[in-house]
């Protein structure tokens, strides 16, 4: 089948199984237990998707899926299985051969590490992953609003939370203008966020941020690229996993053109360990991502959730994966007999298969298959032995792995993180502003109130002088030598006036000893008012 993937095929080489790579982004179900070869599976899938020129993304949580970017080899302990697998299902053109990797990680450590902004992400996705209520859900949309309002980039986390900070102190002119902006919410906005940075998002948000183009490419030779991300440390930390590969497919589906249904997928996505991102998960988020798997379909990409147990998934989002792969389930406990019950009801009905009996009963490397149709229907299920992988199945070693990172097309453009001026650097510049301006204003007021101080004992001590001055004038004129002094002044007065009179006197009035009656009125008068003056 030359437009599609080959899957395997029964014991013999008969009903083999393609997958159609013009159907291929019609989404996917692995399943199985632990050990019982999905891991394989998805290598070889993956395989045949950038042998087709299809890039993918996968997250390895166990690392082995490393090893594609290394041919198998004639010496590995599982060269002779594979080979007889080969052989059995018909493979006549297999053989060993690498596949073009990039390595990613989150923490930067395994790969070139991912970012993006907390602007990118925006306030909606953000407070469902951080399962706000709706409140706090409006506090954080205000505050993303504030931050556009103000021309404050918000690139990481450290942004956010000053922003948040920045909200608290506005609290009473934001609830004016936009409704309630309590302390309490954004309190509880910033415990979830403190819990996302313990997982490690203090290093998924930042920049330089993704450029999803990066993950789109193609090799020399026209194959696909496939990207792997470190996800073994990653899967200690459910939250951040599942806000990187929410916001990879939300992404995604706002940046890509709609193609409908192209001849093959522009991108094919793997989420290993699956269910991380639906336990405990609010039922918002999973509306978000059921919305995003179904619509990311006529973008060209085709997303393929790998898990242990299919209930894992919820059925408003397993109901849309059409190509589906069921490796062995154990019925040990109720659970798992639901489990298998639940896989057995999925599948097209084959009469030669009992699928809940065969469930139960596959070997490693065999699984019950059942792909969409050229017609778009799904194929009867069929019992299939997996194509062995031609890329190394295991790790690689640290050497090879640090090799393959500093030669591929990315190069260093994500190694070094950037730091740019934003909303943690603008508001605490205004911060240290506002408290510059009080600390003059209140200098400036501290001196004020100084000089006014200063001036008042300045004047009461000048009236203290002036009281202390009077009280001794009194307190000297009270004394026996006062009143003497007082008395001979008086006394002196009176005499050098009455002097002074007789002598105006004479000269107004003649100067002669006998004077007429009106003279010696007169005289007695100005006598009496000289002597009256000098006295004073």
């Amino acid at each position: 089948m030359g437009d599609g993937i080959f899957i395997g095929a029964a014991s013999g080489g008969t009903s083999p199984q393609y997958l159609s790579l013009r159907l291929a982004n019609r989404h996917g179900l692995i399943a199985g237990a632990t050990g019982t070869g999905k891991t394989v599976t998805v290598q070889g899938i993956i395989e045949g998707f950038s042998a087709a020129g299809v890039p993918c993304f996968v997250a390895d949580v166990k690392g082995d899926l490393a090893g594609l970017a290394m041919p198998g080899a004639p010496q590995a302990k599982t060269h002779a299985a594979f080979a007889a697998r080969a052989a059995s299902i018909g493979d006549s053109g297999w053989a060993y051969a690498d596949r073009p990797v990039q390595f990613w990680d989150l923490y930067g450590e395994q790969g070139h590490p991912v970012r993006t902004t907390i602007s990118e992400m925006g306030p909606l996705m953000l407070s469902r992953l951080l399962g706000l209520n709706e409140i706090q859900e409006g506090v954080m949309t205000i505050a993303f609003h504030l931050a556009d309002e103000d021309g404050l980039l918000l690139l990481d986390l450290d942004d956010l939370q000053a922003m948040l900070v920045h909200c608290a102190e506005r609290a009473a002119e934001l609830t004016t203008r936009y409704g309630n902006v309590s302390k309490q919410s954004i309190g509880a906005i910033q415990r979830s966020l403190m819990q996302l940075r313990s997982q490690g998002g203090d290093r998924f948000f930042g920049e330089p941020a993704l450029d999803l183009a990066h993950f789109m490419q193609a090799d020399d030779r026209g194959r696909g690229v496939v990207n792997i991300l470190a996800a073994d440390r990653l899967m200690a930390a459910p939250k951040l996993y599942a806000t990187f590969l929410l916001w990879l497919l939300s992404e995604l589906f706002e940046t890509l053109p709609e193609i409908g249904d192209p001849d093959r997928p522009a991108l094919c996505f793997f989420f290993d360990e699956a269910h991380l991102l639906f336990d405990d998960a609010p039922a918002s988020l999973v509306d978000k991502i059921e919305q995003v798997v179904r619509l990311i379909r006529s973008k060209g990409v085709g997303v393929y959730f790998i898990t242990q147990n299919p209930i894992d998934i919820p059925d408003s989002i397993a109901g849309q994966l059409n190509n589906r792969i069921q490796h062995k389930l154990n019925a040990f406990t109720p659970r798992d007999q639901k489990a298998v019950r639940s896989a057995a009801e999925t599948f097209r009905a084959n009469p030669g298969v009992d699928v809940a009996a065969a469930i139960t009963q596959l070997q490693i490397g065999e699984a019950l298959v059942s792909l969409l149709q050229p017609d778009g229907a799904p194929s009867p299920v069929t019992r299939t032995l997996i194509r062995a992988p031609q890329s190394r199945v295991g790790p690689l070693t640290a050497d090879e792995r640090r090799m393959i990172i500093t030669t591929d097309a990315i190069g260093d453009r994500y190694d070094t993180p950037v730091d740019r001026e934003s909303a943690e650097e603008l508001l605490a510049a205004k911060s240290a502003e506002a408290l510059a301006a009080a600390a003059q204003t209140k200098a400036e007021n501290d001196m004020k109130r100084a000089e006014a101080s200063q001036a008042q004992a300045a004047a009461r001590a000048a009236k203290a002088a002036e009281r202390a001055r009077i009280a001794e004038e009194r307190a000297a004129a009270s004394s026996p030598w006062g009143r003497a002094m007082d008395s001979a002044t008086r006394a002196a007065g009176s005499s050098i006036g009455r002097q002074v009179a007789n002598e105006i006197g004479r000269q107004v009035f003649g100067g002669g000893r006998r004077k007429s009656s009106s003279g010696n009125l007169a005289g007695s008068i100005l006598r009496g008012v000289l002597g009256g003056l000098f006295r004073g």
